[in-house]
């Protein structure tokens, strides 16, 4: 740890320590001493992190204390624990540690309350993930001692500066049952994931600021300055064609190293103990552990590039992890981007239920929808075209803007005739199924136990075309899935169905009104499905 943590430190200043040393070095020949200075006080930093770094699991809590000037005590109840990481990077799978990442359902979040032990021994740390998850593995507590603690509480609490603390006893072996593993085949979906282009922006970005910091005239390096005299010698048009293909294949070869060493030795298997384990990575490794009674359903996500090749990714709809553009950096991801088939296949062996679930066919939400999805699309770009057309008219605005919106025009107009194919929702076993997306394309199923609760919005357009947006609510992922765009009475049943009664307070008969009218009980009561035009009222 005293070899981890100052190296960290270091890494993560590096930016600084390198300005140091060439702000140094112009003004007045002292860069070398500055950045010395400054790693000295990186490392020190780092060293005091040890010293002053404790932690301490009893049969109740999980409870972490560190800081030197601002003091902290981190305490987690072991019964709010969601998800247990694993990860190591290379670094500490040479020394033989791992860093120890306890979710507690609110780190998805920034500044959540995710709770971190850094460089624990690896077989520690192996067992540490199944003592918080496997609780129910877990012995009897020890009679308490004549200090008021246990004897599990002497056992499994220590420090991190103190020493090496005790492995948890040994429990009955789960039987592991393998869900899913990597295929080499599935590494041609890897370009196609455009991760590398995040890659090549930061690569770029750093060797700019790099430069610009040490006054290094980038034109004159001699590959450099050749490749830009080529370019130069090019038309306009071949100079973007050329350009645009130079990046795609950079882009195609960061996004595919990415993949092999995100997703390396992937591994998807169930426990009997109740949890969902995923292992993964080449260089830096990571294990998740996810509680099976905390997942309330799964998302099929296909971005455009990959939905082009027949490909999609499984996520996770469970509290405690990172979804969204995090979930392959917060461990949400059950599946790398690999077949469609393959990850319907895995995900209806994750539920347990019937495939209709997750490949089933779905209900259509009607022309209104199909309107709505133009209109939206199309309306921006020909108010952008008009506008165009007002300034070219009377101003010196060049003519390329309004022909590029109408050259948009068709391509608007395929986009929004893929989100409306894409629109769709059913109710199958107990879950709601919903999709929407064109850019990416997600297909949710959502437990109806998972939902917590159900908003019904509608704009002012909407309430013209008699539509809705049906969110339903849910501690896990995202929070909400929508079903965009439907019916008011499909709305009405869909909330009905999965949380029967919960709406009733909320409608009444009556013709629909734009008009907010107070809400009066109807006498006798009559259930939703019988109602011939039923309004939300407060």
């Amino acid at each position: 740890m005293l070899v981890v943590h100052p190296i960290q430190e270091v890494v993560r200043l590096a930016p600084a320590l390198i300005g140091l040393l060439v702000a140094g070095s112009s003004s007045g020949g002292h860069g070398p001493l500055w950045s010395l200075a400054g790693l000295v006080v990186a490392v020190l930093f780092g060293t005091l992190r040890w010293f002053t770094t404790t932690y301490r699991i009893t049969p109740e809590h999980v409870q972490v204390r560190k800081g030197l000037v601002h003091r902290k005590v981190l305490t987690v109840p072991r019964d709010r624990v969601r998800t247990v990481d694993v990860t190591a990077n290379i670094l500490h799978r040479v020394l033989g540690l791992a860093r120890v990442e306890v979710g507690t359902g609110r780190s998805d979040r920034k500044g959540g309350g995710e709770l971190k032990l850094d460089a624990l021994g690896a077989p520690e740390a192996a067992g540490l993930r199944g003592e918080l998850l496997h609780r129910e593995s877990r012995t009897a507590a020890a009679p308490e001692d004549s200090a008021g603690e246990t004897a599990a509480d002497t056992a499994a609490g220590a420090f991190e500066g103190a020493g090496t603390p005790a492995v948890p006893a040994p429990r009955q072996a789960a039987v592991e049952t393998e869900l899913a593993a990597l295929r080499p085949e599935w590494i041609r979906f890897g370009p196609f994931t455009l991760s590398g282009l995040i890659t090549v922006g930061i690569v770029a970005g750093f060797i700019s600021r790099l430069a610009s910091e040490g006054n290094v005239n980038l034109g004159q390096i001699a590959p450099v300055k050749t490749t830009l005299g080529w370019f130069g010698s090019l038309s306009l048009p071949l100079e973007i064609a050329a350009g645009v293909l130079i990046l795609t294949v950079f882009v195609m070869i960061a996004s595919t190293l990415g993949y092999v060493l995100a997703f390396w030795g992937f591994r998807l298997t169930r426990h009997s103990s109740g949890t969902l384990h995923v292992n993964r990575g080449l260089i830096t490794t990571r294990a998740t552990t996810i509680e099976e009674r905390r997942l309330r359903g799964l998302e099929v996500s296909e971005p455009l590039l990959l939905r082009a090749v027949r490909g999609a990714r499984l996520i996770a709809v469970t509290t405690g992890l990172r979804v969204g553009q995090g979930a392959q950096r917060g461990g949400s991801m059950l599946l790398p981007p690999a077949p469609l088939r393959e990850a319907q296949s895995v995900a209806t062996r994750v539920l347990g239920g019937d495939a209709a679930t997750v490949s089933g066919p779905l209900l259509k939400h009607g022309p209104a929808a199909r309107r709505r999805r133009f209109s939206r699309s199309l309306g921006v770009v020909v108010a952008w075209i008009a506008v165009c057309l007002v300034l070219w008219e009377w101003s010196d605005l060049p003519a390329w803007t309004w022909v590029t919106g109408l050259a948009l025009l068709p391509v608007t107009a395929l986009i929004a005739a893929d989100r409306y194919r894409n629109l769709g929702h059913a109710l199958v076993a107990g879950h709601l199924v919903t999709r929407w997306g064109s850019l990416v394309r997600r297909r949710v199923v959502l437990e109806y136990d998972g939902i917590i609760g159900w908003n019904v919005e509608r704009s002012f357009f909407q309430r013209r075309a008699g539509l809705v947006t049906l969110t339903a609510t849910t501690a896990a992922g995202r929070q909400g899935y929508r079903v965009q765009d439907v019916e008011l009475g499909e709305a009405l049943r869909l909330a009905s169905a999965g949380s029967p009664g919960l709406l009733d307070p909320f409608v009444s008969g009556g013709r629909p009104s734009s008009r907010r009218e107070p809400h009066v009980p109807a006498e006798p009561h009559v259930p939703p499905s019988d109602i011939a035009h039923p309004l939300i009222s407060g």
